[in-house]
């Protein structure tokens, strides 16, 4: 009878340590340290992987035998793929007049693609630097002389967006343009600005 006593309290004392063990397990898998690790992302949580650019520029152009400058307006989207890395498409309008004496009036198209790196550190600024090759052309309307040239060009530059709203940005930027035409590069500038939107 006294060993039937014993081997009873052993098995008890076995089958509550059983069901211990099968408690901590259980609270083990459903608490959020044992849950998977998400993997790591590339995209920090306030960088979204496109961004819209609708700008307004100034640009001076030397070049075809004329100097001139043209307003117009820009249109870019850069999509990232990391938090600073992007690829970006540009389209730029420009509209002005060359020449003095008669004056000309002067189209600018420049459309191209490339990298696009901002430096963003957390603050409400974010510097960003860019270089597009693409096409450009220009056409002067009231000439058969130089008229309508296209040519291979490009565009290097950068600036500075500032943050006013959640999704949305303020930018000062500023290019070089180079234009191959006539067997020689033809280096021009560009000033602009505008507002950025990233989804």
């Amino acid at each position: 009878m006294h060993k039937l006593l014993v081997l009873c309290g052993a098995l008890l004392c076995l089958s509550l340590t059983a069901a211990a063990q099968e408690s901590t397990a259980a609270f083990d898998a459903s608490s959020p340290a044992s849950e998977a690790a998400t993997p790591a992302s590339l995209m920090p949580a306030d960088r979204t992987p496109w961004q819209l650019g609708l700008g307004f520029q100034y640009q001076h152009y030397d070049l075809l035998g004329q100097n001139f400058h043209t307003f117009g307006y820009n249109v870019g989207i850069t999509r990232y793929v990391n938090d600073w890395f992007g690829v970006e498409g540009l389209g730029s309008f420009g509209f002005g007049t060359a020449g003095s004496a008669p004056s000309l009036t002067a189209k600018s198209i420049f459309v191209g693609g490339g990298p696009h790196i901002a430096l963003s550190n957390g603050s409400r600024f974010e510097p960003w630097m860019h270089v597009l090759a693409g096409l450009q052309h220009f056409r002067f309307t009231q000439t058969a002389t130089i008229g309508s040239n296209s040519a291979v060009g490009f565009m290097g530059g950068g600036g500075v967006d500032y943050k006013i709203g959640d999704r949305t940005y303020l930018r000062f930027q500023g290019d070089f343009i180079g234009s191959h035409f006539l067997k020689q590069i033809d280096k021009s500038y560009s000033f602009g600005t505008g507002l950025v939107f990233n989804f």
